[in-house]
C-alpha cells in the first residue's frame, strides 16, 4: 500500500476510533468522571488532570509504525483518582499481550505476574528511546547527543521500538532495563506507568526528581541506581507541559 495512501486511512481510522470512543464514554461513564485523550485533545479538548476520576486513552499508540506495518501498536488506557493513577491496561495489538495492574495488586501480562529485571549494573542494561524529528535544530542535537551519552557510558544496548506504552511494559517484563523520553504525552505515558510501577520498578522525571503525568517527560528503569544514572547523564531540553497552552 502507498505510504501516502496509508497516511490517509489512518486519519480516517483515528477519526472513527475517537468518535466511537467518545460515544462509548459517554454512555459508560457518569458526567462526574473526565476524559483526557489524543484525539479529543487534537479536536479541540481541554488537557487539563483534576481530582475528577480521570480516563486517560490513546486508541492508537505508534502511529508511524501502524502506517508502516511494523508490529508494535498497542491502546493504552490510564484511570486516576485525585490525580493518582489507580490502574493501567496496555494492549500490544499485533503481539497480542494484555498487559494490567491495579494499584497494590500487581502487573501481569495475559494473566500471568511480570516483574522488572531488577538489573543494577547499567553496562549490563538495554535502554529504549525514542528518535523521532524534531524541529528545533539545538533540541534535535540534543537528543541525539544524549543517545550516543548513554551508548558510551557504555549500556548493553539502546533500541527504539516507537510505542511508548510498549515500551514501558518492555521494562516491567523484564525485556529491556531502561527507557527515558522527552517530548511524549500524558495518554502515552498512564497505563505504562501503573504496569511498571506494579511490576517494581521506578519511575521519575528526567531530572531525577518526582514523576509529573503532565510533564511530557519521564524515565522508568529497572532499579533506581539505573534510572539515577539517566538522570546524571542525559541533558533536559524543553517540551511543554500537557496542562499549558504551546505545548
Amino acid at each position: 500500500m502507498d505510504k501516502s495512501m496509508g497516511n490517509i486511512l489512518l486519519l480516517d481510522f483515528r477519526k472513527v476510533v475517537y468518535k466511537t470512543s467518545k460515544l462509548l464514554l459517554v454512555y459508560l461513564f457518569s458526567k462526574f468522571q473526565s476524559f483526557i485523550g489524543e484525539e479529543s485533545v487534537a479536536a479541540g479538548a481541554p488537557s487539563i488532570l483534576t481530582d475528577n476520576p480521570t480516563w486517560i486513552i490513546d486508541p492508537i499508540d505508534g502511529t508511524t509504525n501502524f502506517v508502516h506495518r511494523f508490529p508494535f501498536v498497542s491502546v493504552s488506557i490510564g484511570f486516576t483518582v485525585k490525580k493518582e493513577i489507580e490502574f493501567g491496561i496496555v494492549y500490544s495489538c499485533i503481539e497480542d499481550k494484555m498487559y494490567t495492574a491495579q494499584r497494590g495488586k500487581g502487573a501481569f501480562c495475559n494473566g500471568v505476574p511480570i516483574k522488572v529485571s531488577g538489573q543494577e549494573d547499567i553496562s549490563r542494561s538495554l535502554v529504549l528511546t525514542e528518535m523521532g524529528f524534531r524541529k528545533e535544530p539545538e533540541h534535535f542535537h540534543m537528543m541525539l547527543a544524549n543517545i550516543k551519552t548513554i551508548l558510551t557510558i557504555p549500556v548493553h544496548g539502546i533500541r527504539s521500538p516507537g510505542s511508548a506504552a510498549i515500551n514501558m511494559c518492555l521494562v516491567a517484563s523484564g525485556s529491556a532495563d531502561a527507557y527515558y523520553h522527552m517530548g511524549i504525552h500524558c495518554w502515552d505515558m498512564a497505563g505504562g506507568a501503573a504496569i511498571v510501577t506494579e511490576a517494581g520498578g521506578v519511575i521519575m522525571d528526567i531530572s531525577g526528581g518526582p514523576f509529573d503525568l503532565m510533564s511530557r517527560r519521564l524515565i522508568v528503569a529497572s532499579s533506581r541506581t539505573i534510572a539515577e544514572r539517566i538522570a546524571k547523564e542525559i541533558t533536559e531540553f524543553p517540551v511543554g507541559r500537557d496542562d499549558t497552552e504551546g505545548r
